[in-house]
């Protein structure tokens, strides 16, 4: 009987995930167990507060401060905190560096570990199975079907994130930003860019 009531119960659940999660937000509203405007605040923050945005202006604070970026390489944690973003999932920060000949590319492989902090809610391929199998025993191969292809002597570094150390990647700073403000430089740093599986994005000309 309890498995045939669970079974109705989930039909009548819309088949689309957005409107399943509105359909439950909407219930526990009626039934007083949610405050909607403590939603509101939270789909804000996620939203315009905690996401790539931040990670990207500790990156383009690295690239245009080199006393920043040793504090960053030295205690990533700290550092982080200097910019004001700190928080769950964000504790333990460990910030690696990539160069002209080492690329780092980070994975959780028992779950979906991730530095919502600074890079918000992880990516649905980060937490698939698929991903963190292979990028452990194929990261050229992954990579490269990410539009990344290295050059055969580039060494590639792979960071198992965890529930106590969190990684986040500084990507190479694009050649001729030389001269490009904070904000500016902040909007070449790409999510996959901070998780290794892209590279920060080229300025454009002029």
């Amino acid at each position: 009987m309890a498995d045939t009531h669970k079974q109705h119960a989930h039909a009548l659940l819309p088949p689309d995930p957005a409107l399943r999660v509105k359909a439950v937000e909407t219930l526990l509203v009626k039934k007083g167990l949610v405050d909607p405007a403590a939603v509101d605040a939270m789909i804000d923050a996620y939203q315009n507060k905690i996401g790539p945005q931040n990670g990207a202006r500790v990156v383009a604070r690295a690239w245009s401060d080199p006393d920043y970026r040793s504090r960053l390489l030295a205690d990533a944690t700290a550092a982080i905190s200097e910019l004001g973003y700190s928080g769950l999932q964000g504790e333990h920060m460990v910030a690696v560096e990539n160069t002209a000949h080492t690329h780092n590319v980070v994975v959780c492989t028992l779950c979906s570990c991730y530095p919502w902090p600074v890079l918000g809610v992880p990516p649905v391929w980060y937490k698939s199975a698929t991903y963190r199998a292979r990028v452990v025993r194929d990261p050229r191969g992954v990579l490269a079907e990410f539009g990344i292809t290295l050059a055969a002597d580039t060494e590639i570094r792979v960071w198992d994130s965890t529930a106590e150390i969190r990684y986040l990647v500084i990507p190479q700073r694009p050649e001729g930003s030389e001269a490009l403000s904070l904000d500016t430089l902040a909007s070449l740093v790409t999510r996959n860019s901070m998780i290794g599986t892209g590279l920060a994005a080229q300025p454009q000309a002029g």
